[in-house]
């Protein structure tokens, strides 16, 4: 059905006594007396009339409304109601009076009037052509025209003679008043020197309430829209505060390395200027640097840097001064960072990060499945399943080809549920279960022992087992949570095997030392306790992880300081121990072909593993905050081995 704005098809009787039983209830009236632009209300009177049956837009509700109004007024006022024939103008008298009686009074020249000027002189024109089609409507009892079919009339001017008593003085005159057309024009006697507003002079005028029209939709939408405008404010200003921050330290980390460099420059020329074929070491080494390197006797002492170091025998003298003369550089890297100490800085990491990019295999399609590493996890039973799955996930994502994990049969469903890239062998609880992993060692090119292992006797019986017959295999060997307990048992299952590495937290390593040594740990001096512990298990890489990170062999002391989070969760040692798998047996390889001399490979990965740990904790603490989870930090393990190993 189409609809007209201003003016509409006929109405019907039904359909105008639905109108004004709409328009008649009390929240509609409230809503009119409340609101100074009422399209708001006839929205609402349109659309309860739409559920009724009758199409119609607002416009034409307001329109009908006030023809209505008009012809009430009309009727209500003239001469015709005395004579009891106010229907044939208004046939919906009743209805209105009973609407508009608890309303306030209405000043009938106000509708008179308000065809003469204004935005209601168009409506003026159109109401009185519905009232005239609404008369013939009522003279025939029948719509004269099609429901769907629009049709605009123009009726001649109907004469309506509304005698008006004038009072001057103490005379009274009645005075026909001249026909009410069509026009909507005011009403106005025929003698004009007569006042004609005595009409209205009866009622005073209701004025209009002028309020502004705010919905709660329309509050609610600003509010919405305010809100959200601050908060893209507070991030993007919290972005540009990152932003800044981050040049900060670019900016700090290149003066580092430019006083880095100064100070190599001066120790070089320092040490061209010596003869090469000194006769007595006390000429020939520089005392400045004599205090830096260390060797493998069991006494400690503290130097002025901070770090523990140990003295050199007076047999390695000579050996010494020929290292000063033609250092190595990639010694010469840990040498300075040992001798700076834990407040060096980035620049040093970023020295230390440069051995580990040199440990990384190319990737080039030249390349078979397996060649970059095949890892074992030893570990998972029925109560802990998560974390071997962290750790074979990890080493996957590094890097590694191939990922098994031997565990229980209770656990293997469950472990093979997370993820398919795994390869699971529910073997660990079997009769034989040394015999059916001894199968896969050959294939193996590192070994991750605990994530998920559990204490029963049965269990770390086999995993010490395994052990022996991975160390007979020389094969890089990773122990962490449970296998910790199993070496805290028997220390000697991994002491003095040169690929271990130990990764435990506080508590594992407080245990391990005071078992080891039989008396309590001063927890005052943690680089000591470390390197002591790390001699006392045969010069074994221990890694204590922890506010900073603490990396030792037994001979030197290197701490990893890369910003991490203050978040903690479960998983996040699993992840390191996984990725420590792989780059255990990268810097192994690194290191049997050549490319790493004079410097520990188990150490180089093990910083690398904790860099990469901290880096993806950092990642992710920033995309999700509080709610930051292990598995949120394994899917930053990609980005954030390419920032650290190959930008």
């Amino acid at each position: 059905m189409q609809a007209n704005t201003t003016r509409g098809f006929l109405w019907s009787d039904v359909e105008t006594r639905t109108l004004l039983n709409i328009w008649g209830e009390q929240d509609i009236q409230t809503a009119l007396d409340g609101n100074f632009r009422n399209s708001f209300v006839y929205r609402d009177v349109s659309r309860r009339l739409a559920a009724m049956g009758f199409e119609r837009t607002p416009e034409q509700c307001r329109v009908r409304i006030k023809s209505l109004k008009r012809q009430y007024l009309l009727a209500k006022e003239g001469n015709l109601r005395n004579n009891g024939q106010y229907h044939k103008i208004c046939k919906f008298y009743d209805t209105m009076e009973r609407i508009l009686s608890n309303r306030p009074a209405l000043d009938p020249q106000e509708f008179i009037d308000s065809g003469a000027g204004g935005e209601e002189a168009v409506d003026g024109l159109e109401e009185d052509g519905e009232d005239a089609q609404d008369v013939y409507s009522e003279s025939t009892g029948e719509c004269p025209y099609p429901a769907e079919t629009e049709v605009k009339l123009e009726y001649p001017t109907v004469p309506i003679s509304i005698p008006v008593k004038v009072t001057v003085g103490n005379n009274s005159a009645s005075h026909k008043v001249s026909p009410l057309s069509t026009s909507g024009a005011s009403v106005r006697p025929h003698n004009s020197s007569q006042p004609a507003s005595n009409l209205s002079a009866r009622t005073p005028k209701r004025p209009r309430k002028r309020r502004a029209n705010f919905p709660m939709e329309k509050l609610m939408e600003q509010f919405l829209e305010q809100s959200t405008q601050a908060e893209e404010n507070f991030y993007r200003m919290e972005e540009q505060r990152l932003q800044a921050e981050d040049r900060r330290r670019e900016a700090e980390h290149t003066r580092e390395l430019h006083m880095l460099q100064m100070l190599g420059q001066m120790f070089s020329s320092i040490s061209s200027s010596r003869p090469s074929s000194a006769a007595t070491p006390s000429r020939t080494a520089p005392p400045t640097r004599a205090p830096v390197f260390s060797s493998a006797s069991p006494s400690c002492t503290r130097g002025q840097s901070g770090h523990v170091r140990r003295p050199s025998p007076q047999t390695d003298c000579f050996t010494q001064q020929s290292q000063l003369l033609n250092p190595d550089p990639q010694a010469l890297v840990f040498e300075r960072y040992y001798s700076l100490g834990s407040t060096s800085h980035r620049g040093m990491d970023d020295d230390l990060l440069s051995l580990i990019k040199s440990i990384v295999p190319p990737l080039t399609s030249k390349k078979h499945k397996g060649q970059d590493g095949r890892i074992g996890i030893i570990g998972g039973c029925q109560d802990y399943t998560g974390a071997p799955y962290f750790a074979a996930i990890s080493a996957l994502k590094v890097g590694a080809d191939l990922s098994h994990v031997f565990c229980t049969k209770d656990a293997a469903t469950v472990i093979k549920s997370y993820s398919p890239e795994l390869i699971v062998h529910p073997v660990l609880d079997s009769p034989n279960a040394v015999e059916e992993i001894e199968k896969w060692l050959p294939r193996l090119h590192g070994l991750v022992v605990g994530p998920g292992l559990g204490r029963e006797d049965l269990l770390l019986k086999t995993a010490k087992e395994v052990i022996e017959k991975s160390k007979a295999r020389d094969i890089p060997i990773v122990i962490d949570a449970d296998g910790l307990w199993l070496v805290t048992q028997q220390p000697s299952v991994i002491q003095g095997y040169p690929k271990g590495i130990l990764t435990p937290n506080f508590m594992e390593f407080t245990r391990l030392y005071e078992s080891l040594h039989h008396e309590p740990m001063d927890s005052n001096d943690h680089q000591r306790n470390v390197l002591q512990l790390s001699v006392a298990m045969g010069n074994l890489t221990l890694v204590l992880k922890g506010e900073q990170d603490i990396i030792t062999d037994g001979s030197k002391v290197i701490s990893c300081s890369i910003e991490g989070s203050g978040r903690r969760c479960g998983g996040q040692g699993d992840l390191l121990s996984g990725s420590l798998g792989v780059l255990a047996h990268w810097a192994h390889a690194a290191s049997a072909a050549g490319l790493l001399r004079s410097v520990n490979p188990s150490v180089v990965a093990a910083y690398g593993a904790c860099s990469l740990t901290r880096q993806c904790n950092s990642q992710a603490f920033q995309r999700h905050g509080r709610s930051t989870t292990t598995s949120d930090m394994i899917q930053e393990i990609g980005s954030a081995f390419k920032k650290l190993f190959e930008s």
